[in-house]
């Protein structure tokens, strides 16, 4: 039996983390058996349905890279993928239920008749379940069409499954209640049940349940802060899996390799923000100089500063220095204009070394002096000019950083030296001594 997977948002709100991770593991899991990823729309909804919404679904998985196959704009064999252009299936399906006397009238609505028994699913994440239909009293039978004509969630979704030949429904721990409902829709149709995976939900650091509301909920949040989609894509897919080493920084080809629904935990997941931030971090670190600047360019652009060719060469100085590519701005700011602030920590200990000024001082007339500017010649000159005043490197450098970039801390000083060039770095020192009288 070939491999089909779905994911299936309604668009009512944006692209939840617990939906995006859903539709991750049903997408690696395609991929991983050399199956069909399908995205359909459950789109019923007319009330809470909005355009944007939906477009934020569609934007958020390109971001994440999950490219279904068959879906919005991609057609296949078994649509349409909109649920609110099915009803004409859902009739025929129903009618099938009619006939065989499993549904029956309620005030208005229709009931879908439960065989009384026990109702054992075997779930390929929590092992084996079993629901006992006997007591009627627990387990009353189900509205599956209402009395205005519209059908219910669980009815549509088992018509789709079936009709799209789904294999494996990977979602949410929270529909594994409704397995067993769909599980006897299925026998009642005479059709095939695919297998069923229920994942472990995101909980807050708390314990508490992930609501919309919370920090890290909506993936069309994660752009605009600075991440990157393959390092989201990292951190989703260890909510919840393991890979079953020390290893946690993964690419999507090797999520794919070594995905398995075997290695889905039973315990809930746990969001981690600062955990997110660092594997956005890793995965920066990953990225050619020039990949990493033309990622960061829009930020750094929005911030006002300039990204011409001097920017290209800057940028990835700081490349091992930034979470998010948001932090990218204030890194670099110091080294594409010459207006920066002065961070106040650095500046009182620049005051509390005494010899400070006077070394800075020696060091701009020794650096006009040079015949050369190079990185190699730039720190030579830093240990020569310490040297002959009988002070250590140390003494020297750290007010050199804090002249010439205004802060304690950054890329490799003989870096800087050398994007800033003499006569800025010169024009720097002399400005920052002025101040120190």
């Amino acid at each position: 039996m070939s491999v089909r997977t779905r994911f299936a948002p309604s668009p009512t709100g944006y692209l939840h983390v617990g939906g995006a991770r859903t539709a991750l593991f049903s997408y690696l899991y395609a991929r991983k058996h050399g199956g069909t990823f399908v995205l359909r729309v459950e789109d019923t909804d007319e009330a809470r349905n909005t355009q944007e919404a939906r477009d934020a679904i569609f934007a958020g998985m390109r971001w994440l890279g999950l490219d279904w196959d068959e879906g919005e704009g991609k057609g296949g064999d078994y649509g349409p993928y909109n649920q609110s252009e099915r009803r004409a299936n859902y009739d025929r399906w129903f009618e099938v239920l009619r006939d065989k006397g499993r549904v029956y009238e309620d005030g208005g609505a229709w009931r879908f008749r439960f065989e009384r028994k026990p109702v054992v699913m075997q779930d390929l994440v929590c092992g084996e379940v079993t629901i006992d239909y006997r007591d009627e009293s627990n387990t009353p039978d189900m509205v599956v069409r209402r009395s205005d004509g519209s059908y219910v969630f669980h009815f549509v979704n088992v018509v789709d499954d079936l009709e799209m030949k789904i294999s494996h429904v990977i979602r949410g721990e929270d529909h594994l209640m409704n397995t067993p409902k769909h599980l006897q829709l299925f026998e009642a149709l005479d059709a095939p049940a695919p297998h069923y995976a229920h994942i472990p939900l995101i909980q807050n650091p708390d314990g508490s349940k992930m609501s919309k509301r919370d920090t890290g909920a909506a993936v069309g949040d994660y752009p605009r802060q600075g991440f990157v989609g393959p390092a989201v894509v990292n951190f989703l897919a260890l909510l919840g899996w393991s890979p079953k080493s020390e290893e946690e920084i993964f690419t999507m080809d090797e999520l794919i390799a070594r995905f398995s629904l075997e290695g889905v935990n039973r315990a809930p997941a746990r969001f981690d923000a600062e955990k997110c931030a660092w594997v956005n971090q890793q995965h920066l670190l990953k990225m050619s100089p020039s990949f990493f600047a033309e990622s960061a360019r829009p930020f750094v652009a929005e911030a006002g500063l300039p990204t011409g060719e001097a920017y290209s060469a800057v940028a990835p100085l700081v490349r091992e220095k930034v979470r998010l590519l948001t932090e990218v701005p204030a890194a670099i700011g110091y080294l594409l204009q010459d207006d920066f602030a002065i961070d106040p920590e650095a500046m009182e200990k620049v005051r509390a070394n005494d010899a400070a000024k006077d070394l800075l001082e020696a060091l701009a007339r020794d650096f006009l002096a040079l015949p050369e500017w190079s990185v190699g010649a730039t720190k030579q000159q830093i240990g020569e000019t310490a040297k002959a005043a009988g002070a250590k490197v140390g003494q020297l450098m750290f007010p050199l950083r804090v002249a010439i970039s205004g802060r304690a801390g950054g890329p490799d000083l003989g870096d800087i030296l050398g994007v800033l060039g003499r006569q800025r770095c010169v024009s720097r020192l002399r400005s920052f001594t002025a101040t120190l009288a």
